[in-house]
C-alpha cells in the first residue's frame, strides 16, 4: 500500500525534487489540475475543519479525567501513599501506552487516504488489520507485564510503600492493555473515515463508566486502590467495545479474509510507517523526559514551576490536536482522491486557523497567565518562580503551532518519514541550544530549547513539504 502525496512532479524538469521526495519518503501523485480554488473552497474547508476539530477537541479534553478522578478518589481513601501510588501508576501507563499511540496515527492515515479513493475494501483490511496488530500488542503487555512494572518501577525509584501499591495498581490496569490498543485502531479509522464523532463517544463512554465504577467500588465495596484499578480497567474495555460498536453499526465491516488481512505488502507497509511514527514518539518522549529531568536539576522549586507552565502547553495542545486531526482526515482525503488543488487551500485554511488560534492563546495566556498560575498552586515561592518564567511559556503558541498543523497533514499523507526526520532536527536544535546556554542562563536556556524545538519541528516539516514541490 504505497501512501499518496501532495502534487505531481515532472522528473525530467524537476530532477532534484524528485530526488527529494524519494529522500524523505514523500512519493507523488498525478491530481486533477484545479486553477484558484481557495475563494471556492475556502468556507467548505473550515467547516469540514470544525466538523472534525470541534468533537476531537472535547475528545482530548476529556483525556486527563482518567487520572484526575483516580486521583480525586484515592485522595480520600485516607492515607497520602495512596495519591503517590497512583500517581506513579498513572505516569508508568502514560509512558508505555504513549510509545504505542502510532497505532492511532498509522490507521488514520492510511483509512482517510482508503476514503478519499471510495476503495471500501482497504478501509475494512486497515481497520481490522490494526485491531489484530493492537490486540496482540496489548496481550504482549500482559504476558510481559510483570518485567515491565519491574523496569518503569525502577526507573521510577519510588519508595518501598509507594512501590508495591503502585505495582498493585498496575497489575490491574494491564489487562485493560488490549482494549487500549484496540481503542486507538478504532480512534485512528473512524478520524480517517470523517468520524471524529465517534471517537469523542468513545473517550466520554469511557470516562464515565470510570467514575462509576471507581466510585463503586471504592466507597461501596471498600476495595481502595483495587477498586480504582478496576474501574479504568473496566472503563477501558467498555469504551473499545463502544467504538467497536459504533464501527459496526456505522459501517458494518464485513470481515476480510485472512489471505487479504495478512498480505506481505501491506502489512510491510503498514509497520514500515508504524516504525516511522514510533521512533519519533520515542524523540518526543526523550525531550519530554530530559525536560523533566533539567527542571528536578535545579530544585524542586523549578521543578514545580515548569509542571505548572507546561499545563498552558498541554491545554493548547489539546486544542491543536483537534485541528490536527482535522488535517489527519481532510488531508488523507484529498491525497487518497488525487486532488492536490483541493489539499493546498486545505493547507492555507488550517494554517490560517493555527495562527488564530497561536494568537488567541499567547494573549489569553500574557492577560491571565498570573492568575492560572495562582489557581494551580498555594506555595508563594512557586508560584513566583512560574510568574518570573510565564514569558516562555506565552510564546508556546506561537513557536508550536506549527508543528501541530504539519504533523496532522504529514500524518494524512502518511509522509512519516519526513515526520521523523524533521523530529531529528528539532530534537538537535533543542539539546544544543540546551547545552550551549544552561550553564548561563540556567532555566531560561531550557524553556528557549523548548521553544526552539517546536518551531524548529514546524519549520522543518514545512520546509520538506516545500521542497517537494
Amino acid at each position: 500500500m504505497q501512501p499518496l502525496s501532495v502534487t505531481s512532479i515532472s522528473q525530467r524538469r524537476k530532477p532534484s525534487k524528485h530526488i527529494i521526495s524519494k529522500l524523505f519518503d514523500l512519493p507523488s501523485v498525478r491530481g486533477r489540475a484545479g486553477g484558484n480554488f481557495i475563494s471556492v473552497y475556502g468556507m467548505r474547508h473550515r467547516k469540514e475543519i470544525l466538523a472534525i476539530a470541534i468533537p476531537a477537541i472535547i475528545s482530548n479534553l476529556t483525556t486527563p479525567i482518567l487520572g484526575l478522578v483516580d486521583v480525586a478518589i484515592t485522595g480520600h481513601i485516607g492515607a497520602a501513599v495512596y495519591i503517590s501510588a497512583i500517581a506513579i501508576g498513572g505516569t508508568m501507563f502514560n509512558m508505555l501506552y504513549w510509545i504505542f499511540n502510532f497505532l492511532r496515527m498509522g490507521s488514520s492515515g492510511f483509512t482517510a487516504q482508503a476514503y478519499g479513493a471510495s476503495d471500501t475494501l482497504r478501509c475494512r483490511l486497515i481497520l481490522y488489520r490494526a485491531l489484530l496488530i493492537g490486540l496482540a500488542v496489548g496481550l504482549a503487555m500482559i504476558v510481559l507485564s510483570r518485567p515491565l512494572c519491574d523496569v518503569v518501577l525502577d526507573f521510577m525509584d519510588a519508595d518501598g510503600a509507594t512501590a508495591t501499591l503502585a505495582a498493585r495498581y498496575f497489575y490491574i490496569c494491564i489487562w485493560g492493555a488490549p482494549a487500549v490498543m484496540a481503542s486507538y485502531a478504532l480512534a485512528g479509522w473512524l478520524i480517517g473515515m470523517q468520524d471524529s464523532k465517534g471517537a469523542m463517544w468513545m473517550a466520554i463512554s469511557t470516562n464515565v463508566v470510570n467514575v462509576a465504577v471507581s466510585l463503586t467500588l471504592v466507597f461501596g465495596a471498600g476495595w481502595k486502590i483495587e477498586g480504582v484499578a478496576t474501574g479504568t480497567m473496566v472503563a477501558q474495555w467498555l469504551g473499545a467495545l463502544t467504538g467497536g460498536l459504533i464501527v459496526w453499526r456505522r459501517y458494518k465491516p464485513a470481515l476480510p479474509s485472512i489471505t487479504l488481512l495478512l498480505r506481505r505488502s501491506e502489512l510491510a507497509a503498514f509497520f514500515k510507517v508504524n516504525i516511522d511514527i514510533f521512533l519519533r514518539t520515542c524523540c518526543l518522549v526523550a525531550v519530554t523526559v530530559w525536560f523533566t529531568h533539567a527542571g528536578a536539576l535545579q530544585g524542586a522549586d523549578i521543578l514545580a514551576a515548569n509542571a505548572i507552565l507546561l499545563q498552558l502547553f498541554m491545554l493548547f495542545s489539546f486544542f491543536m490536536d483537534g485541528f490536527a486531526y482535522a488535517g489527519e482526515a481532510l488531508a488523507g482525503k484529498y491525497a487518497g482522491a488525487r486532488r492536490p488543488d483541493m489539499l493546498k487551500t486545505l493547507i492555507k485554511s488550517l494554517l490560517t486557523i493555527g495562527v488564530m488560534c497561536a494568537i488567541l492563546f499567547g494573549l489569553l495566556y500574557a492577560v491571565c497567565g498570573e492568575w492560572f498560575i495562582a489557581m494551580l498552586a498555594e506555595d508563594k515561592g512557586v508560584v513566583a518562580l512560574a510568574v518570573q518564567y510565564l514569558a516562555w511559556a506565552t510564546i508556546i503558541p506561537l513557536c508550536g503551532f506549527l508543528a501541530f498543523i504539519w504533523d496532522g497533514i504529514f500524518v494524512g499523507l502518511v509522509a512519516t518519514r519526513a515526520m521523523l526526520i524533521s523530529m531529528g532536527v528539532a530534537i538537535l536544535v533543542f539539546f544544543i541550544t540546551y547545552f550551549s546556554l544552561h550553564t548561563v542562563w540556567g532555566n531560561d536556556a531550557l524553556w528557549l530549547a523548548f521553544n526552539a524545538y517546536l518551531l524548529a519541528r514546524g519549520l522543518a516539516e514545512w520546509a520538506i513539504y516545500k521542497l517537494k514541490g
